[in-house]
Parts: structure tokens; C-alpha cells; sequence
């Protein structure tokens, strides 16, 4: 089992990697995002919400926000997510100022609330999570309003010596069981023929929630919330704050820092809009 320390350092320290695999090979980086969006499309309404789990240096999120705004769909909100600080700012650079909302977090305390994002995707990003599956399951469901779209590799497509390098990394297995296990509808379950590393094979799980008359129901807007209280976050200039209960998140070079671990007890902080 990776620790999320060692998760953090090894993917902070390849801010940047990403970017320039993408650039060497553009022909499969079109090819995995076109796969990606061409799966998420249909489960999207006009003008709902997305956001990636650990979205890196968003190479995938922009190809998939492109290649979606070329099939024609609608003015769809992105936002994106990553337990590095480097990679977000590298991301951010990459991406644009307009092209989606990009915060630091944990895959296993997002900072939304329930039901608040249409649609949650994975790409590869609950990966090195072996012995967290279920913990990673619950929240992306917690979140998600409709659909959880999980591109990740799955153990039980692999070849045996596919299997054998994911036990070795530590990466996840039993996704199908542990989303029935929660009592979530599964769509789609099946290999997918674009992939990087024939020993890593990429599968889809696409979860529907339960209908939507048997849970709450929120506005379209996201709604960030406090990871250790759970109270409403404020946007401030300087910081995110929850005002109930006197916890500030810092914003580092306009990146949001929203774990647990960076959370800070300042009652006497004032919100300036």
C-alpha cells in the first residue's frame, strides 16, 4: 500500500512529465482524450458540472474539455483536482485561466459537497490506491450527482504479469465489486482499446447513481465545503474560509490548498470579497 506521502513526493517531483509526454506523442494523447470524451459525452447534460480526480498537469482534462467542445456540447463547467501543488501550477499554466477550476485536495476528503458535480472521472488517478479502494469509491460517489466515470486499469483485464506489476505498485483491484457493494448501478464495465502500457490495460466503469427523486436535491452550482469540518467554504482574495467555525485554507499563486493538512484555526480572519 502507497502512502499518501510518498504519493504526494513522487508526483510533485514529476510536475512537468506530463506535459512533455503529451507534446512527444501527440497521436496517442489525441487518440486517449478523444476516448475519454467520446465515453463521457452521453452521460452529459447541457450546462452540467465535471471534475477530474487527480487531474495532474490537466493533458487529459483539456484534451477532453476540446474534444467535447467540438462534438458540439454544451457550456459544461470543468473542475480539477490533485494532491500537488507543482502539478496543479504547472497545470494551470497549461491550461488557461478560463478553461476549468483547479484546487489542491485529497482524492479521500474532497472538498464539495454531496451530490454538488454531474459528473466525476477518473483518468489512471485512483491507480496507485491498492487497499483504498473503497474509501475512493465512497467519496467519488459522495460527490457525484449522477454519474462516476472511472478510467483506471483494471487488474481483473490484465495479464498475469499485468497483475502481477499492480500487486507489486501497490495499485487498485475489485473496482465492479466494491461499487455494487455500495449499491450503485453499473452502466458500462469493459476493457478499453486505447491505452499507453500494454502491462497497465485500461478499463471503464461508468456508476449511475440512485434515482434522482431518492436523494436531496442541489442547484447546478458546486458548493465547496470545509474537508475537516464540512461547513461552507467562502472565496476570499487571500483565502478560503469557513466562517462557522473560524478554518481559513491558504491560496498559494492563486491555487486554492484545500487538504485536511492545510487547513488553519483563524477566528479573527474577516472575509474580503
Amino acid at each position: 500500500e502507497n502512502t499518501v506521502l510518498a504519493t504526494l513526493v513522487a508526483y510533485d517531483l514529476q510536475a512537468g512529465s506530463y506535459i512533455r509526454y503529451h507534446n512527444e506523442n501527440p497521436e496517442f494523447s489525441s487518440a486517449w482524450c478523444l476516448q475519454l470524451s467520446e465515453i463521457i459525452a452521453p452521460y452529459l447534460s447541457d450546462a452540467g458540472s465535471v471534475l477530474e480526480l487527480g487531474v495532474g498537469e490537466a493533458t487529459t482534462l483539456k484534451g477532453v474539455i476540446n474534444k467535447i467542445e467540438e462534438r458540439g456540447g454544451g457550456k459544461n463547467k470543468f473542475l480539477g483536482f490533485d494532491i500537488s501543488w507543482s502539478r496543479i501550477k504547472t497545470a494551470k499554466e497549461y491550461l488557461g485561466e478560463d478553461m476549468a477550476t483547479l484546487f489542491v485536495a485529497d482524492l479521500f476528503n474532497i472538498p464539495l459537497e454531496d451530490d454538488s458535480i454531474d459528473l466525476v472521472y477518473s483518468s489512471h488517478s485512483l491507480e496507485p490506491n491498492g487497499g483504498r479502494e473503497d474509501d475512493a469509491v465512497r467519496e467519488c460517489l459522495r460527490v457525484a450527482k449522477d454519474y462516476v466515470v472511472l478510467i483506471e486499469p483494471i487488474y481483473e483485464f490484465a495479464s498475469p504479469e499485468g497483475q502481477k506489476r499492480m500487486e507489486e505498485n501497490g495499485y487498485i483491484k475489485g473496482l465492479k465489486k466494491i461499487v455494487e457493494n455500495h449499491g450503485a448501478e453499473v452502466v458500462e464495465y469493459r476493457p478499453l482499446p486505447v491505452f499507453a502500457n500494454p502491462l497497465n490495460p485500461s478499463g471503464l466503469i461508468v456508476i449511475k447513481k440512485s434515482p434522482a427523486n431518492e436523494r436531496v436535491q442541489n442547484d447546478s452550482e458546486e458548493r465547496f465545503r470545509c474537508p475537516v469540518t464540512n461547513s461552507r467554504l467562502v472565496k476570499s482574495q487571500s483565502a478560503w474560509v469557513a466562517e462557522d467555525t473560524g478554518i481559513v485554507y491558504p491560496v498559494l499563486e492563486e491555487i486554492p490548498l484545500l487538504r485536511p493538512e492545510h487547513s488553519i484555526v483563524a477566528s479573527a480572519f474577516r472575509v474580503k470579497c
